[in-house]
């Protein structure tokens, strides 16, 4: 909770199809019992969404003030904010408040395993990169369950700006703080990925202030934008060989 006292929800401008606007217009309905997923599939691609999670874990923190604290008898309490990382590890968000560890997940790629990881978390609020939809393999139940609970989707790019915008947020010097943080902890980022990640940073900066671009999409388009690959992984072949097998048995 380091970020607890270093910045508020007031630090934050939000905009909707260029009006002013608050973190609620963006995430209708916006409430402490949201649990928030990006899904990421690059190095460093999660701090392209990094304005829109550490705005929200901001207002996160604002349902549980003044109780918040490390003394007996108060709240120490993390937003349940998640990133799911496409393959292998892509960054560590310990800086950004994505605590424990177990909240940076690591998912085969193949949408039917990343979309159970996400349903396991129990996600309401979905991050997913800025892409083409694909026509994934999804288990009937799995993508059905995901329909049913999640509220709002976005698209972000792991650059900072997607195209076709309709929401904007200006960040604060000391979330980029904790995003640059983010880049000097993470263990196996090569110093020409480093310096590329820092220079997207820069070219999203004016007067200290990051300002990144997102933009809706309804949450049926973003389930077919967890990743490229349209092929079922090991894991989800296997559920297939199961139900053949249940079929053979039943027939």
């Amino acid at each position: 909770m380091h970020t607890v006292n270093a910045m508020s929800y007031q630090d934050f401008d939000f905009e909707l199809d260029g009006q002013k606007a608050l973190l609620e217009d963006i995430f209708p309905g916006f409430n402490v019992h949201d649990r928030v997923g990006v899904v990421v599939r690059e190095a460093g691609g999660g701090t392209g969404a990094s304005a829109l999670l550490m705005s929200a874990l901001t207002r996160f923190y604002d349902f549980f003030r003044p109780d918040l604290g490390v003394e007996p008898g108060k709240q120490f309490i993390y937003p349940e904010f998640f990133v799911f990382h496409v393959g292998e590890q892509h960054m560590t968000h310990y800086w950004m408040d994505i605590w424990p560890p177990h909240k940076e997940v690591i998912v085969e790629d193949d949408p039917e395993q990343i979309l159970e990881a996400i349903n396991d978390r129990g996600i309401t609020r979905l991050l997913v990169e800025d892409m083409e939809p694909i026509q994934p393999t999804f288990l009937r139940e799995t993508l059905n369950a995901a329909k049913h609970r999640i509220v709002s989707a976005l698209a972000y790019s792991p650059k900072g700006c997607v195209e076709n915008s309709d929401v904007k947020i200006t960040s604060c010097e000391e979330a980029e703080k904790c995003v640059k943080d983010s880049f000097k902890m993470s263990e196996g980022l090569s110093n020409e990925v480093l310096e590329e990640l820092f220079q997207r940073r820069e070219s999203l900066t004016t007067n200290g202030r990051v300002t990144e671009t997102y933009r809706r999409i309804e949450v049926a388009n973003a389930l077919h934008m967890l990743t490229h690959n349209i092929e079922p992984g090991p894991t989800t072949r296997s559920y297939f060989a199961l139900l053949e097998l249940e079929t053979e048995v039943e027939a």
